[in-house]
């Protein structure tokens, strides 16, 4: 079972929540951030992307990145810009996109659950990744980034958020990027008490999105506890901060490959080989995308021309990870094909988040030097919550959940 906690949150005074709230840190890099944060003093950027205050010779992992952090998230609150509200509450964040609505539970689950796999993962970590969010979690004494969760619906959950929403105005409600954000604050005790409980049923939350957030919010709470001689269990530190959504709300777009070479074949010799694995069937040209449409069907888009693979049947196995789409081209194309053995960390190979259409696979293969570009069926969210019962992990870059999660709504500190 899950434990799911309000908290007393600092949060963007409701004038000010439009242009305090930014994307997350790990979609934007630092020149990008430089730009958005231009002519705002008042955005998060300058605590989730503090190195826009620096010199940009400055080293990211450079400790005056994370003192300026703490010291910039310090500041928004002495000025008012965040308040703390003055009782415990749950908060309910709501995103429209494209006709679809998501509505999460936004409050703070247990270290001890992240620990024990209640919460469970489906991604490895890296390790560089991993310390500089442990670095800013620390210096920063707080969660200012929500971890993205997903969990099978409970009936009474939902009922809850929607009759409050129904009831209640949004505390914020703007839009940015083409997404429209609703916030509201939920701070009934005898509803709240409920909504613990009925997290209680539920076996367990799945990481969707946030898992360095998690993994490092979780390190800095065994850290903390290891350190403290009286430690209870009921210290803030025990706790990380999360935003909950329902499993059957949540949208997964496709995450699509680009490939730098073709191991020394030319693209005829190419489609010969692929048919080893896959039916290869023409599919059109350049600006007519094969994007598609079931599992075990990828579009291939090479020396300008589409074309559709469908995985040979007799290759798809049972197991939960084994069975996927990008594990089925990471084992028969990439690796067998083109000696690309680890995707984390080969240069031949890039990554295109679906938001930015298959249109952008042909740019990239037509201008930027690639020899051609694969675009996926999406992983479904059953698929991720399989490979995570399953103990397992899935391929890099599996997932891309559309829309993101904003940050600076709501900030978590651990004393």
């Amino acid at each position: 079972m899950a434990d799911f906690t309000p908290f007393q949150g600092f949060r963007p005074r409701a004038d000010l929540a439009a242009q305090v709230a930014c994307r997350p840190y790990d979609v934007l890099n630092s020149a990008e951030a430089r730009v958005e944060a231009v002519g705002n003093p008042h955005t998060f950027l300058h605590v989730d992307k503090s190195e826009i205050d620096l010199p940009e010779d400055v080293d990211l992992y450079d400790d005056r990145v994370y003192a300026k952090a703490r010291e910039n998230l310090d500041r928004m609150i002495a000025l008012g810009v965040l308040v703390q509200d003055d009782t415990d509450c749950f908060y309910i964040y709501r995103q429209h996109m494209d006709g679809r609505v998501q509505t999460g539970l936004v409050g703070c689950c247990s270290v001890a659950d992240y620990v024990d796999d209640v919460i469970r993962k489906h991604e490895h970590t890296r390790a560089d990744k991993e310390k500089d969010r442990i670095r800013h979690v620390d210096e920063c004494n707080a969660n200012v980034g929500l971890v993205f969760l997903t969990y099978r619906g409970q009936a009474r959950l939902d009922q809850i958020a929607e009759q409050w929403t129904e009831g209640h105005a949004p505390i914020y409600d703007f839009e940015s990027g083409g997404v429209r954000h609703q916030w509201w604050v939920l701070d009934d005790a005898r509803l709240q008490a409920e909504i613990s409980a009925g997290f209680t049923k539920v076996r367990n939350l799945y990481v969707a999105d946030g898992h360095h957030r998690s993994a490092s919010a979780a390190k800095v709470g065994q850290q903390r506890q290891e350190a403290n001689p009286a430690h209870t269990g009921e210290e803030e530190y025990n706790r990380f901060l999360a935003v909950c959504f329902p499993s059957d709300q949540l949208h997964i777009m496709d995450y699509n490959r680009l490939i730098k070479d073709l191991g020394g074949r030319t693209p005829q010799q190419f489609l010969l080989d692929l048919q080893t694995a896959f039916t290869v069937e023409a599919a059109g040209e350049r600006g007519d995308p094969c994007k598609p449409a079931e599992r075990g069907t990828f579009g291939l888009y090479l020396e300008g021309s589409w074309h559709r693979l469908t995985i040979r049947p007799e290759l798809v196995g049972e197991d939960a990870v084994a069975s996927l789409d990008v594990a089925l081209l990471q084992k028969h194309l990439l690796t067998d094909m083109l000696g690309i053995t680890d995707p984390r960390t080969d240069k031949r190979l890039d990554f295109v988040g679906g938001i930015r259409g298959l249109h952008e696979l042909e740019r990239r293969v037509d201008q930027d030097g690639f020899a051609c570009a694969v675009a996926m069926f999406p992983t479904s969210i059953d698929d991720l919550m399989a490979v995570a019962d399953s103990g397992q992990v899935m391929p890099p870059k599996s997932t891309w959940f559309e829309p993101k999660l904003y940050s600076g709504l709501v900030v978590h500190r651990l004393d």
